[in-house]
């Protein structure tokens, strides 16, 4: 069984090498040849009308958020790990709220920012009203597109708002209500294969972000019924083979985000799982049942 790991080049994190270089590893000790490339190899194109694949692989684990690829690599009939379509989802915070709107998750109340293509635009004092007439106050910024935190912002009143949504206003965005007693806490949980194998107790006392990147402190901790199940049935709902998932510690606990390439490195620190082994015992076993 050959392999391959598709990486985004422009991405130098140590966290993510570290995680592309642990995967190729556990993949290679169940017997699955694996190679860690970046998304610039040409490894999918159209050409006269036809998808021309020069990947010869059974499989490719994704390690970007490039949406056009991973799609003509299924058409080519190679299997991804995570989907196309599921990692799109998990890409776009809106897009995963609408997805999982209506299946019974408890989310944060949540309003997808209205399309603004012209920086010249103001905002309007109606608009700011409706959103902290609906939402409350203090309310969370999230752009749609981010990663560790860094794109998730606190606005205390509508001053605030109004500089922060100016500031950000042609990028895809939403407005979310601040679940207060969830301030600087949270649950990582990592699902794989439908199942969860492991979670971590995230806090922060700096910050209303738990993210480690950010300060957080992280702990292992067994994961309660309630919460795995949620997760589970999330990771269902849009189809994940591999995720994290941060749930707000309210009253019931409500998904906050689903992150189909999520770090595991300090998720194994915390918890003492082996979580790239975890999922590379899954890509081959899928892998071979497929085929």
């Amino acid at each position: 069984m050959k392999g391959t790991i598709l990486v985004n080049p422009y991405d130098d994190h140590p966290v993510q090498k570290r995680k592309a270089a642990r995967m190729a590893a556990e993949l290679n000790l169940l017997g699955a040849e694996t190679e860690i490339l970046p998304n610039y190899c040409l490894a999918a194109c159209v050409e006269e009308g036809r998808i021309r694949c020069d990947l010869h692989t059974d499989f490719v684990l994704y390690f970007d958020k490039e949406r056009i690829l991973p799609r003509l690599l299924e058409k080519s009939g190679i299997r991804v790990f995570n989907s196309a379509r599921a990692t799109e989802i998990c890409d776009d915070k809106m897009l995963t709220h609408a997805t999982l709107a209506e299946c019974g998750i408890p989310m944060p109340d949540t309003i997808a920012g209205p399309l603004c293509y012209e920086p010249r635009a103001v905002e309007t004092d109606a608009y700011i009203r409706k959103a902290t007439e609906t939402l409350g106050l203090p309310l969370v910024v999230k752009e749609c597109h981010g990663s560790f935190g860094e794109q998730v912002y606190l606005c205390d009143n509508a001053k605030e708002l109004k500089a922060k949504l100016e500031e950000i206003k042609t990028k895809p965005y939403l407005l979310q209500r601040f679940e207060k007693d969830s301030c600087g806490r949270d649950m990582r949980v990592i699902v794989i294969g439908g199942k969860t194998v492991c979670g971590m107790l995230r806090t922060n006392e700096r910050d209303f972000r738990s993210n480690a990147a950010l300060g957080g402190r992280c702990e292992g901790v067994t994961v309660p019924s309630d919460i795995a199940e949620m997760c589970e049935k999330a990771a269902e709902i849009i189809g994940l083979d591999y995720c994290g998932i941060d749930v707000l510690l309210t009253d019931p606990p409500k998904l906050c985000e689903v992150n189909s390439n999520a770090m595991f490195e300090m998720a194994e620190w915390a918890t003492g799982f082996n979580v790239a082994r975890a999922y590379a015992e899954h890509i081959v076993k899928t892998v071979k049942s497929q085929n």
